[in-house]
C-alpha cells in the first residue's frame, strides 16, 4: 500500500499515541523524576513521530530508511528510560496505576519498534528510490508493469482448472 500522507501511516499513527501517552504520564503527580529526565522522556517520545514524517517527507527511500532508523532509536531511548523508572517503581512502591501507565507506554514502544523495524526490512531492498527520483518515463514504466500483471492474472484466471500454465499464476503472485 502506498500512503499520500505521513499522517495516514499506522506506524506515524502509533508514533503520535507515544507522545500523547507520554504526556498523560508526564502530568501524573506520581510520577518522580528530575527535570532532566522528563525533557529527555518528552523529546525522545516526541522525535518517533517527528522523524517518520521527516523522513517520510524527504522524498528518497534511503532518506526515508534513515530517518526510520532514527525514530527507532527513540522509541529504543522511550523504552530504556522507562525501565530504569519501573526498576525506581517497584522499590519505591509507586502506585499500580502509574507503574501500568509505564508498561502500557513501554508497550506502544515496543510496537513503534517493531513496526518501524518491519518498514525498514521492507524498504531495503526495494527497487523504489523515492518520491524525488520519479520521472514521467518510470513513472510510465510502473503503469505498464502494473497493466501487464493484471493482464496476465486475468488470463490466468480464466483457463481451465486442469490447465498447465493454471500453476504459473502461484509463481506470478
Amino acid at each position: 500500500m502506498t500512503y499520500e500522507r505521513f499522517e495516514d501511516v499506522p506506524v506515524w499513527q502509533k508514533a503520535a499515541q507515544l507522545y500523547e501517552a507520554t504526556e498523560v504520564l508526564l502530568e501524573n503527580h506520581n510520577f518522580e523524576g528530575t527535570r532532566g529526565f522528563r525533557d529527555q522522556l518528552d523529546r525522545a517520545a516526541l522525535s518517533v513521530s517527528n522523524n517518520i514524517a521527516e523522513g517520510f517527507e524527504r522524498g528518497t527511500t534511503n532518506e526515508l530508511l534513515a530517518f526510520i532508523y532514527i525514530a527507532r532509536g527513540s522509541a529504543g531511548e522511550v523504552r530504556s528510560m522507562l525501565c530504569v523508572k519501573e526498576c525506581r517503581a517497584k522499590k519505591a512502591n509507586w502506585p499500580a496505576d502509574l507503574n501500568s501507565q509505564i508498561s502500557d507506554l513501554k508497550s506502544i514502544a515496543e510496537n513503534c519498534s517493531r513496526q518501524l523495524r518491519g518498514w525498514a526490512d521492507s524498504l531495503q531492498n526495494s527497487e523504489i528510490k523515492g518520491q524525488r527520483h520519479l520521472t514521467a518515463k518510470s513513472k510510465y514504466q510502473d503503469e505498464q508493469k502494473k497493466r501487464a500483471a493484471t493482464v496476465q492474472k486475468d488470463l490466468l484466471e480464466r483457463l481451465s482448472p486442469n490447465h498447465p500454465l493454471r500453476g504459473v499464476r502461484r509463481s506470478v503472485e
